[in-house]
């Protein structure tokens, strides 16, 4: 599978880059999610749709580290609207953060998708747009919460179009 254990446009970039080497797959998905399951909701959403392989980030950090050895794309929670000492703080998962921070990790993501609540405001999945920025990858998709039909189905038909491109 690729693993082993160690406010704008909500869909912005599905436009896509493209590149000679054009993939017939779809990719693998990296997801954290937390007790709530809201992550993990949408995402066995996309998989049932697309038939994309997911992997969960673990959730303790007494669980073994998550390691990839494939392309893949996040999915993540925003915490705390980026409440705290700077709009930022806290915003991102611990748990991705961990993951990301191995170099082989960061080194293969290729987008991230961001959930969030739109109470948080101009914050609204602002984890993403981080991720995006620290990782140089771009923000492909924003969905409140576990996300609607409309947000599986345009997540589902804009990684499909896009991973091809890649």
């Amino acid at each position: 599978m690729g693993v082993s254990s160690a406010t704008g446009s909500r869909y912005a970039a599905f436009g896509g880059y493209s590149t000679a080497d054009e993939r017939e797959e779809v990719p693998l998905l990296v997801y954290f999610s937390s007790i709530s399951g809201n992550t993990a909701r949408f995402v066995e959403k996309i998989q049932a749709k697309l038939g994309a392989r997911a992997v969960r980030i673990p959730l303790h950090s007494t669980d073994a580290d998550l390691v990839v050895d494939e392309p893949f794309v996040l999915v993540t929670p925003t915490y705390g609207g980026g409440q705290g000492r700077g709009e930022e703080k806290g915003a991102v998962p611990r748990q991705v953060i961990r993951f990301l921070n191995d170099e082989q990790n960061r080194s293969l993501i290729r987008g991230v998708i961001s959930a969030g609540n739109t109470n948080f405001g101009e914050h609204f999945c602002i984890a993403g747009e981080i991720i995006s920025r620290k990782c140089h990858v771009p923000h492909l998709y924003r969905l409140e919460l576990f996300g609607t039909p409309e947000d599986v189905d345009r997540v589902s038909e804009g990684l499909e179009r896009w991973w091809k491109l890649q």
